[in-house]
C-alpha cells in the first residue's frame, strides 16, 4: 500500500484526457458552404467516377422536377433521399452516378410566363410563337440555375455541370425520336373523344395533371317527351326524366340511355306522366315531389327503339333531331332516375355508346368553355364552369323552366370534382381532335414485328405493333412489366397495377406553345399520318441541330424530300404531353450515357407518380422496348406540417427547407429525412426538428469522443484481436452485427432503420457502455498498457466504421470528422468504401455471456440509484455491490460496473464502501489508505 501524502497533490496533469479541436457546437450553417467549396475544388463527383470506373454500376434515375420556383420541402425530402441512396451505393464500392434533371416544357412553365403577360395586361396568343417559346426557355433556364444551387446546398452530389434538361436540343431530338417509334409501329392514332380539358388553360390535361376537390354543384331533373316507343306504345306522350349535375351538357344532348335489366315505372302529376326507375322512386320524390303511380314493372328492354325529343326542340336544327334511347351497361340505380342523358362531347361512356350507334360529337363547347357563336341555344355564352351560368337561376335552368322541362333544380349537390392542379380551376370532359397512344390496340396501321412473349425479360427489343394474333397490347406489356419490377414498399405494386388496368388510351397532344411538337405530317386526302423512316430521320436530325423550334420554322418540303409534296400534307403543331417528355428520359439520359438497353436500377419519387412519371416512363418504354425502364421503384410519402396537415400558404404552415438550412444546416434536414418512415406521409415542424437536433448532437458527441480518445494514435499502438480483452472482442462483435444489419437496410432502402441502428449503437453500446467502462483505462492506464492499447485499437476500428456509416446521411459532418483526423486538400470521406472489419477469434459464446453481464450491470445501476437519490453515495464509485455468481471474477466486474467492490451472493444488493479515493483515478480501492493518495496502478504510472 502507498503512504498517504502530507498534502493532497493535483494529479490532473498526469491524466491522459482526450484532446481534439473538433467542437461540440456544430455550427453547420456556417461550415457546410466551406465543405461544399472543398468538394467543388476537389472535383469530388468526377473523381469518384474515375475511381469507380469498371465497377458494378448502380443507376438511380432522377425524376425531373419542374423548373418554376424555389424548392419546397417535398423537393428537399426527395433529393436528400436520392442522395442518401446514391452515396450508400457508392460506399458499397459501386459506380453510382447521379445525373440530375429538369422538366422544362409544357404548362407548368407556360402558365408562369402567361401570368407575367397577364400582369402586363397582354394576351399571350397575340405574341409570335417563337418569341413566346424563347421567353419560356429563358424562364426555365433561370429557375434551373436557382434550383441547382439550392439542391447542391442540400449536399446532393451529382453531375451538376452536365444535368439533363428536356429542353436541350439532344433531349428534344430524342423525345421526338421516341414519338416517331410509336408512329412507325402503328401505335398512334388521331381521334375525337372526350378528354380532361381545362377551359382556363385551354388545353387537354393528363390524368396526372388533375386533382379532385369537394364542390357543391347544381343538380337538375329534366323531362324529355317520348315520341316513339314501338315496344311500349303506352309510353308515347310520357316524359323520360334524367338527372344530372352538369346542366351545361343539356345543350349538347344527343340521346338517352337506359338499363335493359332495370325495371321502370310510370307516375302521373298535373296531367303529365313521367318514366323513372322503380328503385329510385323514393329519391325522386325527395327532389321533385310525389307522383301517382299509373303503371308498374316495365322492363328496360322494352325501351329499345324508343325516341324522345329535346326540351328545346322548338329551336330547330340540331335540337329538332330525334333523341334515341340506347341500352347502356353503365346505367345503374345508385342515384338519379335510372335514365341517363347522353352528350358524346362530354363523357367517355356517352362517347363510346353514341359512337357505336353512329352518333358523333358536335364540338359545341370551345376551348374556353363557351358555346360556339353559331350554336342555336346559348351561342357565344358561358363559361360552362361558371357557377352562376349553371346555377338553378342561370340561363340554362331558366330556359328549361320556361318550356316546362325542368322538374327540379337545386344548388346543393356535394361531390368530388376534377380540377387542374395548376390553375385550381374546374376541368370538363370535352371532345376534341387529339393524338392518342392506344392501350388495347388490335389493328396497328403499319407493319408489325414478331410478337413478344410475356413473362420474359426481352431486354432492348422494340415492340413494333400489338394485338396481331397473340401479340400483346400495350396494356398487357405494361402489366407484365409491373410484375417483373421490384416495388418498394410492396403494396405500391397494387396501386400502379390498378391504374394501368383501368387507364384509358394515352392522350399525348396538348394545344399549347411551349414543348416538343408532335412532328407528323397528315395526308390531307386520307387523314393518315406519313410513316416514312427516311422522313422521320430527317426530322430527328433537324431537332438535333435546332431543337424543337426547328419544326415551327422548318422548310417542310426539304424534310419531306422529293417523294412528297408539302401542299398535300397537314403539318401538325400540337405539343406533346410533358409526361411523354419525362417518360422518355430513360432514352436520352440512361441509354444515351450508359449504352443502349441499359435500364435504371431505381426510380424514386412521391406516391403521386404512380399515375405520373412512373407510369408514363413504363408505358413509353413498354411501347418501344417491351419492358420497364427500371428494375425497382421506390415510393415515398409527402411532407406535412407538425400537425399532419398539408402545407399551404393560406394556412401559413409551410416549412421552408432553405430556412432550415440557413438556421440549422443541411445535415439536420438530411437526418430528419432518414429518421422518418418516408414510405408514409411524414411530419416536420419545430418539435420534430428539435428531436432530430438532439439525436444529431448525441452522434456528433460520439465522434468528438473518438477523435479526442484517438489523439496521437498510430499503427504501432495497434493490438491484434487475438490479444484483446473480452470486452473489446464483444464490442467488435456488436460492430460486426451492426455492419450486417446496416448492409441489409441499405439494400432494402430502409434508412430510417439504418439511422436508428447507428444512433442506438453509438448511444447505448458505445457511450453508455463501452466508453463509460473504458474511460478509466483511457485516462489513467499507461500508454503502453495492453488494455489501453486494445481499447484504442478498437476505437480506431470504430472510427473508421462509423464515419463511413454516417457519410451517406450526414455527408457534411462525416467530412468534417474525417478531415479533423486526416486533414487533406486532396482527400474526402466520400472516396472511402464500406469498412472491412478485423477478423474475430472465437464464436458467439462471448457475445452471449456479455449480454448476461450487461443485463446484470443494468440491475446494479438500478440498485445504486436509490442510494444516489438519498445521497448515501454520490457516484457508483462509492458503492460496494453483491451480485449472483458470474463468469467474470469480482475485480473485473467491479471495473465493468464502475464500483468499488463486487462480492457474490444470492441477489443484487448495494452498500457504501469504506475504501478511500485515489487522488488520480478517483476510484475507491483497498490499497488507498487515505483520500487523495494513489492506488498501485496510478503510483506506477506517475512514477
Amino acid at each position: 500500500m502507498t503512504d498517504a501524502p502530507d498534502t493532497a497533490r493535483d494529479y490532473r496533469d498526469t491524466v491522459f484526457l482526450p484532446k481534439t479541436d473538433f467542437p461540440m457546437k456544430a455550427g453547420l450553417a456556417a461550415k457546410e458552404p466551406a465543405i461544399l467549396a472543398h468538394w467543388e475544388k476537389l472535383g469530388l463527383y468526377d473523381r469518384l467516377r474515375e475511381q469507380r470506373a469498371g465497377r458494378e454500376r448502380f443507376i438511380l434515375h432522377d425524376g425531373p422536377p419542374y423548373a418554376n420556383g424555389d424548392i419546397h420541402m417535398g423537393h428537399a425530402m426527395n433529393k436528400v433521399l436520392k442522395d442518401i441512396i446514391v452515396r450508400s451505393q457508392s460506399l458499397l464500392g459501386k459506380d453510382a452516378p447521379y445525373v440530375p434533371g429538369w422538366d422544362c416544357h409544357g404548362l407548368p412553365i407556360e402558365w408562369q410566363v402567361e401570368k407575367q403577360y397577364k400582369e402586363k395586361k397582354l394576351d399571350k396568343d397575340q405574341v409570335p410563337v417563337d418569341q413566346f417559346r424563347a421567353e419560356c426557355r429563358a424562364y426555365a433556364e433561370k429557375w434551373v440555375a436557382v434550383q441547382r444551387e439550392q439542391f447542391k446546398r442540400l449536399g446532393v452530389m451529382g453531375d451538376w455541370d452536365d444535368p439533363y434538361l428536356t429542353m436541350k436540343f439532344d433531349a428534344e431530338a430524342a423525345i421526338v425520336g421516341e414519338l416517331l417509334k410509336f408512329a412507325e409501329s402503328g401505335q398512334l392514332y388521331r381521334g375525337a373523344k372526350p378528354v380532361m380539358w381545362s377551359p382556363v388553360e385551354k388545353t387537354a390535361l393528363a390524368e396526372a395533371e388533375v386533382e379532385y376537390e369537394d364542390v357543391v354543384s347544381t343538380q337538375i331533373d329534366v323531362a324529355f317527351e317520348i315520341t316513339e316507343a314501338p315496344n311500349a306504345p303506352e309510353l308515347v306522350g310520357a316524359y323520360a326524366v334524367i338527372w344530372t349535375t352538369t346542366p351545361w351538357t343539356i345543350p349538347v344532348n344527343q340521346a338517352l340511355s337506359y338499363g335493359p335489366e332495370i325495371t321502370y315505372v310510370l307516375g302521373e302529376r298535373e296531367g303529365k306522366t313521367y318514366l323513372i326507375a322503380d328503385e329510385l322512386i323514393e329519391q325522386f320524390y325527395k327532389r321533385v315531389g310525389p307522383l301517382r303511380l299509373t303503371g308498374f314493372g316495365l322492363p328496360g328492354s322494352r325501351l329499345a327503339g324508343a325516341v324522345a325529343r329535346h326540351p328545346m326542340h322548338h329551336l330547330g336544327g340540331f335540337f329538332a333531331k330525334p333523341r334515341p334511347f340506347l341500352p347502356g351497361d353503365f346505367v345503374t340505380t345508385d342515384a338519379g332516375t335510372g335514365l341517363v342523358h347522353m352528350a358524346p362531347d362530354h363523357g367517355e361512356d356517352d362517347f363510346l355508346l353514341c359512337k357505336a350507334y353512329g352518333i358523333d360529337p358536335v364540338f359545341a363547347v370551345d376551348g374556353a368553355g363557351m358555346y360556339r357563336p353559331d350554336w342555336l341555344w346559348l351561342g357565344g355564352q358561358g363559361s360552362v364552369i361558371n357557377k352562376k351560368f349553371v346555377a338553378s337561376d342561370g340561363p340554362i335552368c331558366t330556359d328549361l323552366r320556361d318550356v316546362g322541362a325542368l322538374l327540379a333544380a337545386s344548388d346543393d349537390f356535394a361531390h368530388s370534382y376534377p380540377h387542374s392542379w395548376r390553375s385550381k380551376a374546374k376541368v370538363i370532359f370535352r371532345a376534341t381532335p387529339q393524338w392518342f397512344i392506344p392501350m388495347d390496340q388490335t389493328k396497328p396501321n403499319h407493319a408489325v414485328a414478331e410478337p413478344i412473349e410475356l413473362g420474359v425479360d426481352v431486354g432492348f427489343a422494340p415492340v413494333l405493333g400489338h394485338g396481331i394474333g397473340n401479340a400483346p397490347t400495350l396494356r398487357e406489356v405494361a402489366l407484365d412489366a409491373i410484375e417483373r419490377t421490384r416495388w418498394i414498399p410492396a403494396r405500391s405494386q397494387n396501386r400502379i397495377r390498378a391504374m394501368v388496368e383501368q387507364r384509358p388510351d394515352w392522350v399525348i397532344s396538348r394545344q399549347r406553345a411551349w414543348g416538343v411538337p408532335i412532328a407528323l405530317y397528315v395526308d390531307r386526302a386520307t387523314g393518315e399520318y406519313l410513316n416514312d423512316p427516311a422522313v422521320n430521320a430527317r426530322i430527328v436530325d433537324a431537332f438535333k441541330a435546332g431543337g424543337a423550334d426547328a419544326w415551327f420554322a422548318a422548310d417542310h418540303q426539304a424534310l419531306l424530300g422529293e417523294k412528297y409534296r408539302a401542299e398535300d400534307y397537314e403539318v401538325i403543331t400540337d405539343i406533346l404531353d410533358v409526361w411523354f417528355d419525362s417518360g422518355s428520359t430513360h432514352a436520352f439520359v440512361i441509354e444515351a450515357r450508359y449504352g443502349e438497353g441499359t435500364r435504371a436500377n431505381l426510380y424514386l419519387e412521391g406516391s403521386d407518380q404512380h399515375r405520373g412519371w412512373f407510369q408514363s416512363s413504363l408505358l413509353e418504354s413498354a411501347g418501344t422496348r417491351g419492358r420497364a425502364p427500371y428494375d425497382a421503384v421506390l415510393t415515398h410519402g409527402f411532407a406535412l406540417d407538425g400537425q399532419g396537415r398539408k402545407m399551404s400558404k393560406s394556412l401559413g404552415n409551410v416549412v421552408d427547407p432553405l430556412k432550415i438550412i440557413q438556421e440549422s444546416g443541411a445535415d439536420i434536414l438530411r437526418m430528419w429525412v432518414a429518421q422518418t418512415d418516408y414510405f408514409e406521409d411524414v411530419r416536420i415542424g419545430k418539435e420534430v426538428l428539435n428531436t432530430t437536433s438532439d439525436a444529431y448532437r448525441k452522434l456528433r458527441n460520439t465522434f468528438r469522443y473518438l477523435l479526442g480518445a484517438l489523439d496521437g494514435f498510430d499503427e504501432s499502438e495497434k493490438v491484434d484481436t487475438r490479444h484483446m480483452p473480452e470486452l473489446e472482442l464483444y464490442v467488435l462483435h456488436l460492430l460486426g452485427r451492426l455492419d450486417v444489419e446496416l448492409k441489409a437496410a441499405t439494400e432494402n432502402y430502409e434508412f430510417n432503420r439504418y439511422l436508428r441502428l447507428l444512433t442506438d449503437f453509438a448511444a447505448e453500446d458505445l457511450s453508455s457502455f463501452f466508453f463509460d467502462i473504458r474511460k478509466d483505462s483511457l485516462y489513467c492506464d499507461a500508454p503502453t498498457d495492453p488494455k489501453r492499447r486494445a481499447y484504442r485499437t478498437v476505437l480506431d476500428v470504430l472510427f473508421h466504421a462509423l464515419v463511413r456509416y454516417a457519410a451517406p446521411i450526414l455527408c457534411f459532418t462525416a467530412e468534417e470528422v474525417w478531415q479533423a483526423r486526416f486533414p487533406s486538400e486532396d482527400g474526402s470521406v466520400h472516396f472511402l468504401e464500406w469498412p472491412v472489419l478485423p477478423p474475430l477469434p472465437g464464436d458467439d459464446a462471448v457475445a452471449t455471456s456479455w449480454a448476461d453481464i450487461r443485463s446484470l450491470r443494468e440491475q446494479v445501476t438500478e440498485a445504486i440509484e436509490p442510494l444516489r437519490r438519498e445521497k448515501i453515495v454520490r457516484s457508483s464509485l462509492e458503492a460496494e455491490v453483491t451480485v449472483p455468481k458470474s463468469a467474470l471474477p469480482p475485480a473485473a466486474l467491479a471495473e465493468i460496473f464502475i464500483v468499488a467492490k463486487v462480492t457474490t451472493g444470492d441477489a443484487v444488493s448495494v452498500t457504501r464502501t469504506d475504501f478511500h479515493k485515489c487522488g488520480r483515478c478517483w476510484r475507491l480501492l483497498p490499497e488507498v489508505v487515505q483520500d487523495g493518495g494513489l492506488c498501485d496502478r496510478c503510483t506506477e504510472v506517475v512514477s
